[in-house]
């Protein structure tokens, strides 16, 4: 599982981080986890609002830190939960 933080660095997006990581510890889930700073790259996914999370490539979050629930289902391989994500909450 291969799971993208997009964000710029701030507060947010450091949390967001974290709590992937900390979760998927908890939870004994191996994953690559990488932080995604170069705006271009963000904008690529189609996210404007940060942090962004991508999971497998696909985008499942934008925008304010995710629930641990949602984190939960994204590394339990349970169907994508959608939180905060674009708009109408479908993701991009």
């Amino acid at each position: 599982m291969e799971i993208k933080v997009l964000g710029t660095g701030c507060a947010s997006c450091n949390t967001t981080y974290k709590l992937i990581e900390d979760t998927a510890k908890a939870k004994g889930v191996t994953l690559e986890l990488e932080k995604v700073e170069d705006l271009p790259t963000i904008m690529g996914y189609g996210v404007m609002s940060t942090p962004g999370v991508v999971v497998d490539g696909k985008v499942v979050h934008a925008g304010g830190i995710p629930s641990k629930a949602s984190v939960e289902g994204w590394l339990l391989g349970s169907k994508i939960s959608v939180g905060n994500c674009c708009s109408g909450g479908k993701c991009c």
